[in-house]
């Protein structure tokens, strides 16, 4: 039995500049039972679901399998946003094991894979059990995002960070990183919550472990410098014993402590000043730690930008 697209009355198939108008449905979702917006579809509803579902609101597709390991981590995750969007979009569950002929029409070589439908077409769709946050950006093109949205995992583990709970904001990384193994920014953000919660030697072996490829990332090798910089840096007796000196030494000393400690604004400055007063200190050991520093932070990092553009002023 053929799948038809219900404006045409012919076989569903892609159409690469399909108009939606998915953001219009938001405004119409209510307080619906969720049973009314996740759905279980097969062969008998497929078409009332799916198709002339679609032409009412935008349906999200999950095509998933019972033997698929991600596929059990990426449905919690689309049926949370189901219910926090109320009724804005149907996720339909298309259980591929036991509804072969649909996945074969819709051209499914692998799980999971989620389609969004919109007006009977095809309109965008991914492959893969990507993380929430992943999710949220890829929905947000389509549909407005509801206005009391849930923090997602790192948002909460950020704050907690800001907060000074390095202990949580870890706890939340080891269950991300349990869940999507393959996610490889959540171990390096992993690696700065153990950092953060002063345990340098974990972070340092968990970036060490990571692929070739993601070991040299820029978020990678902010999370190294910062271990570099703990571990060079003066500690408070060190730093006790320099007492009221001002000299070049004294003062790289103390900008190094203060980026160790996260007061990256106050470090720069000092380096900056360091630069500006002895640019020969060190083998210009006071441009080369500026540098460091920004690639700790990040090159979109504002601090970065600010400082990359005062260093530059100095040298030229």
């Amino acid at each position: 039995m053929p799948i038809i697209d219900p404006r045409t009355g012919e076989p569903l198939t892609p159409s690469q500049d399909a108009d939606t108008s998915a953001n219009a449905s938001q405004a119409n979702a209510g307080h619906q039972d969720a049973s009314q917006f996740i759905v279980d579809v097969d062969m008998s509803n497929f078409q009332q679901v799916v198709l002339e579902g679609s032409m009412q609101g935008p349906v999200l597709l999950d095509s998933w399998a019972p033997w698929c390991e991600p596929c059990k981590n990426l449905m919690p995750v689309l049926e949370k946003l189901a219910r926090e969007y109320g009724g804005a979009f149907t996720l339909a569950k298309l259980n591929i094991e036991d509804n072969q002929e649909i996945a074969t029409q819709l051209g499914i070589r692998s799980v999971p894979d989620v389609k969004l439908i919109v007006q009977g077409q095809l309109y965008d769709q991914f492959q893969g059990a990507l993380p929430e946050s992943q999710i949220r950006e890829w929905l947000s093109q389509y549909l407005k995002a509801p206005e009391a949205a849930e923090a997602t995992p790192e948002e909460q583990a950020q704050q907690a960070l800001e907060a000074g709970d390095a202990a949580t904001a870890r706890d939340i990384y080891e269950t991300l990183v349990k869940e999507w193994p393959e996610h490889y920014d959540y171990q390096i953000e992993l690696a700065g919550a153990l950092l953060a919660d002063g345990n340098p030697t974990d972070a340092r072996g968990l970036l060490d472990n990571l692929p070739p490829e993601h070991r040299d990332t820029p978020k990678a090798r902010g999370v190294r410098a910062r271990i570099e910089f703990g571990e060079e840096a003066p500690d408070a007796e060190e730093l006790a014993a320099l007492g009221e000196r001002d000299d070049s030494e004294a003062q790289f000393k103390r900008a190094l402590r203060q980026v160790a400690d996260g007061q990256y604004e106050a470090g720069l400055d000092a380096l900056l000043a360091l630069m500006k007063a002895d640019r020969a200190y060190a083998d210009d050991v006071a441009r080369k730690t500026l540098l460091r520093v920004f690639d700790a932070l990040g090159a979109d990092h504002p601090l970065t930008v600010a400082y990359r553009r005062k260093m530059f002023a100095l040298l030229y």
